[in-house]
């Protein structure tokens, strides 16, 4: 199936490049890492219903790591898989979807 990513998936990208070249110091190293995120993304296509099923969290949302530092998330459309986020670092995605306060419950 073809791969999209969404526009907030970019954005992710665009922050994980900016992350690991502050890290590394090396432009070379941030876009090496950026391009194997996207060609990760492009083989979720070979076999979308492979990834980690969250309905637990939205319902047709599935995740897929990256090499330890990184999840996919995405969802299986008619045609196509789209790519909705990449979280890096440890970043706690699941917080993102979750609400632990009742609707009717007055934000602090």
């Amino acid at each position: 199936m073809p791969v999209s990513l969404r526009r907030e998936a970019r954005i992710d990208l665009a922050d994980i490049f900016r992350v690991v070249l502050h890290a590394s110091r090396d432009n070379d190293v941030a876009e090496g890492f950026i391009r194997r995120i996207i060609a990760r993304c492009r083989r979720i296509g070979d076999a979308p219903h492979g990834g980690r099923p969250r309905d637990d969290l939205e319902p047709g949302l599935r995740t897929v790591p990256f090499e330890r530092s990184a999840i996919i998330a995405y969802r299986v459309e008619a045609n196509w898989v789209r790519i909705t986020n990449v979280f890096y670092g440890g970043r706690d995605f699941e917080a993102l979807y979750r609400s632990d306060r009742p609707d009717d419950e007055p934000a602090p």
